[in-house]
């Protein structure tokens, strides 16, 4: 068997990087980040691995991969290399999807549980040194809408119905179909219905054209005044300065965010200051580990392209997801 040539888009010093070692031989890895290295081998690579670094390395090397087979994000979302050249190309692109669900719905119960206890207050009053008792909210019986019921929104459902929270969603394929997962399905156009009978929302759904500001005034407006929503999509998919005004004005009670439109958050910006905002830096799926199973979602796949078998986690590169 020829060598598969592994052109690997990263910083060479990665810690994470040595797992490549157990990649089954026979294999030729090139690792690098610099442009003039991975022009000079990117000719040459069967495929691509995209390990971190900037999208626009793997943009500018992908045209001249001109033998490459298959490509592969390590991470789940997608958009930043969504470029014309590759989604036109029969090329298949894999990437983590489903390797950092755990950590996302348990960030998101967590989020439910922040507001239901109210532990912002618990906090304050122990570093004030105040004795303080005042009612919370019991979550059993409350409802959870999730807005993209993917791997991370199904790991949350199945969370928040251990803890008695009924479980609503958006899907946007086959919506009239029963979930084993949720208690009641909706329409993409029925979301503000969806979101007016929510205790909390939950979204989860990647950004793409029909995703990017598919929640704005009238969608928060739509909301209880005690809901609270929880992102841990991406940023743009929420319109953020109407969700600034919303939380301001006390249309919704508060909202949990591991993602943002500008990421680092810039210093000064309004979510740092409020009271009923929880930030997360975009690294609520951070868990102990983390690299290393996205890592092995690699390995494994790289395994069943090595012996032409059905590749996992291929993004449908037209819906952008």
């Amino acid at each position: 068997m020829d060598p598969i040539t592994l052109l690997v888009i990263a910083n060479p010093a990665a810690s994470h990087l040595r797992m490549l070692e157990r990649l089954p031989e026979p294999v030729n890895i090139q690792v690098g980040n610099d442009p003039e290295f991975l022009a000079a081998h990117a000719p040459n690579a069967d495929v691509i691995l995209s390990a971190g670094a900037k999208a626009d390395l793997l943009r500018a090397a992908f045209p001249l991969a001109r033998r490459v087979r298959w490509v592969h994000v390590l991470w789940a979302g997608v958009e930043k290399v969504l470029f014309p050249d590759l989604v036109a190309s029969p090329v298949p692109l894999t990437n983590g999807r489903g390797v950092f669900k755990d950590g996302l719905a348990e960030f998101a119960i967590a989020s439910i549980l922040f507001f239901a206890k109210d532990l912002r207050r618990l906090v304050r009053n122990q570093e004030a040194g105040r004795w303080e008792q005042f009612d919370v909210t019991a979550v059993r019986g409350q409802v959870l809408g999730i807005v993209g019921l993917g791997e991370i929104g199904r790991a949350a459902a199945r969370l928040a119905r251990a803890l008695g929270i009924g479980v609503h969603a958006v899907r946007r394929r086959s919506p009239g179909l029963s979930d084993p997962d949720v208690d009641r399905l909706y329409a993409p156009r029925e979301l503000r219905e969806m979101l007016a009978g929510s205790d909390y929302v939950l979204v989860a759904t990647p950004l793409t054209q029909e995703t990017r500001g598919m929640i704005g005034e009238a969608e928060l407006a739509a909301m209880k005044p005690s809901a609270v929503i929880i992102n841990v999509g991406r940023g743009p998919v929420i319109v953020e300065h109407e969700l600034i005004a919303a939380l301001e004005q006390g249309k919704i009670k508060g909202a949990a965010l591991d993602v943002f439109d500008t990421e680092p958050l810039p210093t000064g910006h309004p979510f740092y200051g409020m009271q009923n905002v929880l930030l997360s830096p975009h690294s609520a799926d951070h868990t102990v580990g983390w690299v290393g199973l996205a890592m092995n979602c690699f390995i494994e796949n790289f395994e069943r392209f090595r012996n032409g078998q059905p590749l996992e986690n291929i993004v449908d590169k037209q819906a952008g997801y």
